[in-house]
């Protein structure tokens, strides 16, 4: 399985950040006329040191009912993005900027599943001996 990971690289966690990112980013777009909500957006750097260290931070609750810590993940802490302009509604999302993030994190999206799927076509060409 290690030389399976290997040949994957980096690009199966870069899709499931993506992947998680996505849905925080339309939280925020879909929240931009909430009076107080706060923008959240992961720091893709730290995001990366996490996914790609081994050991990764668990956090575990003591009994069934507790509610997991939703600003971890296993790639690292969820942030507030910091406002350009003041809002009259302390609502931090700036439409723009959310449109923006999330339409460059869905080409990454595509660009990491379209190098997934070539690293996958070549294993079984190379499996198949062609």
């Amino acid at each position: 399985m290690d030389l399976f990971d290997k040949a994957l690289g980096i690009h199966a966690e870069a899709l499931k950040f993506r992947s998680q990112r996505g849905a925080v980013l339309a939280a925020n777009i879909a929240n931009s006329a909430t009076p107080g909500f706060q923008a959240r957006d992961y720091d893709f750097r730290s995001a990366l040191k996490t996914a790609s260290n081994d050991a990764r931070i668990q956090l575990q609750t003591s009994r069934p009912g507790h509610l997991a810590a939703s600003d971890e993940s296993e790639f690292g802490t969820l942030l507030y993005r910091v406002p350009t302009r003041t809002s009259e509604h302390n609502n931090t999302v700036e439409a723009e900027v959310e449109q923006a993030a999330f339409s460059e994190n869905a080409l990454r999206y595509q660009a990491s599943l379209r190098f997934l799927s070539g690293s996958i076509s070549g294993l079984r060409k190379a499996i198949r001996g062609e």
